[in-house]
């Protein structure tokens, strides 16, 4: 691993390749916060998709991207004179100082239970109205519920045992019974959204990240979807005219395959 000093070497020489950029490359110079925007997202994403996989060079590439955004973003700051790399560097370390009193400061901690309930009450101390307002309205609905409940959870409002969250569980699957029954779609939808929060919250109870699963979950339908697809090929037939019962079994097929790979 590098030293040090040779890491800021490397930081140093991405602000000096960000300057010449923003000088000489036409692209680069006319971007905004705004033209950035959505490229930040896509290159989280990509982040995510790396970490999945678990593919350690990829997830290098990707924080390279992201690290870009990050200077990118901080001289355009620079160019409105409104803040530079320095000045968010050293606000994340004020935070991050403020937010840790039990390294920095003289509070106790017992785990990490106890270090997310000191930081969403050093938040509301600084002036936010809701522990709520952290959660940014655009994540998508899986990781806004998860974060809310983590957040909620963290001022204490939260269930005692995860038998009482799969209780609540199993009664929101009722209640979703019950509005099937009444064909009524607005009441169904309702139910449903209660029934995913549920299943989310239980989700935190067993330590599972639900975003996480259902990724993989994600990935093993197109592994397995595209093995069919592949054995149509291989017969010279489109998978529209394989039999239901013909696909299940390819199904079948790469889901053992997929037994034996791990």
């Amino acid at each position: 691993m590098n030293s040090k000093e040779a890491q800021l070497e490397a930081f140093s020489r991405l602000l000096d390749i960000m300057d010449d950029l923003r000088a000489q490359c036409p692209w680069d110079q006319k971007q905004t916060f705004e033209s950035l925007r959505h490229l930040t997202i896509e290159e989280t994403y990509e982040l995510g998709d790396a970490i999945l996989d678990r593919n350690l060079s990829e997830i290098k590439k990707e924080l390279g991207d992201l690290l870009l955004h990050i200077v990118f973003y901080s001289k355009l700051g620079s160019e409105e004179k409104a803040f530079d790399i320095a000045d968010v560097a050293n606000d994340i370390c004020e935070k991050l100082i403020h937010r840790h009193p039990h390294i920095y400061g003289s509070v106790s901690v017992e785990n990490e239970d106890d270090v997310k309930k000191n930081w969403e009450a050093l938040k509301l101390k600084e002036g936010k109205k809701s522990v709520l307002e952290g959660v940014p309205n655009s994540l998508p609905a899986l990781i806004k519920a998860q974060r809310m409940q983590e957040k909620a959870a963290g001022v204490g409002f939260d269930w005692e045992h995860k038998k009482q969250v799969w209780e609540k569980f199993q009664e929101e699957l009722k209640e979703l019974d019950q509005s099937l029954s009444l064909k009524k779609q607005d009441a169904i939808e309702d139910e449903f959204g209660d029934v995913l929060f549920s299943l989310i919250n239980y989700a935190r109870f067993i330590k599972v990240n639900p975003e996480t699963a259902l990724e993989r979950t994600n990935k093993k339908f197109i592994k397995r979807f595209q093995y069919i697809e592949n054995q149509a090929r291989k017969e010279n037939r489109s998978i529209e005219n394989l039999t239901l019962s013909e696909m299940e079994d390819f199904w079948q097929k790469a889901k053992n395959q997929s037994a034996s790979d791990s």
